[in-house]
């Protein structure tokens, strides 16, 4: 496997950005039971990515954006489903924390949904805790927020 580090217009971060709305979608039971988070997920504003490849094929990708002075927030962390559970997401997220903190970040954060089992359970196991859902997801009950020091 090779990873490329890049940028949020990569067009195999954007392909992988779309499997990911699609497999939402399909937990979430269709894309209108997810308009509010729709226009939260945009790849606009996240400069800092990572793109994992079997091969020559995009089957993984996370990423990173400015939320604040000290603080980036993680984006977009998707494994496709045959390469899931071996390891790659949480070696992606190792990955952003270690550009966030080279470019100054003290502390990350990330939201998730509640029903995403597998997510929380990588980020506990990273180290992250929750903390009071900030803002846009502060009027989303379905969201969890969590953050690390770095």
């Amino acid at each position: 496997m090779d990873i490329k580090y890049t940028n949020g217009e990569d067009p195999d971060f954007i392909r992988l950005c779309e499997k990911l709305d699609h497999y939402l979608n399909r937990l979430a039971g269709g894309e209108e039971n997810r308009k509010a988070y729709i226009p939260l997920n945009a790849t606009a504003g996240i400069r800092d990515v990572y793109v994992v490849y079997d091969e020559d094929t995009p089957i993984a990708c996370s990423g990173f954006k400015h939320h604040s002075d000290k603080t980036a927030e993680i984006k977009r962390v998707f494994v496709e489903e045959a390469h899931r559970n071996k390891g790659i997401a949480k070696q992606m997220m190792r990955l952003l924390e270690a550009m966030a903190k080279k470019k100054g970040y003290e502390r990350l954060v990330v939201e998730t949904g509640r029903d995403m089992a597998g997510a929380l359970v990588l980020y506990r196991s990273l180290g992250y805790t929750v903390i009071p859902n900030y803002e846009p997801y502060d009027c989303l009950p379905n969201s969890i927020c969590m953050e690390k020091e770095l």
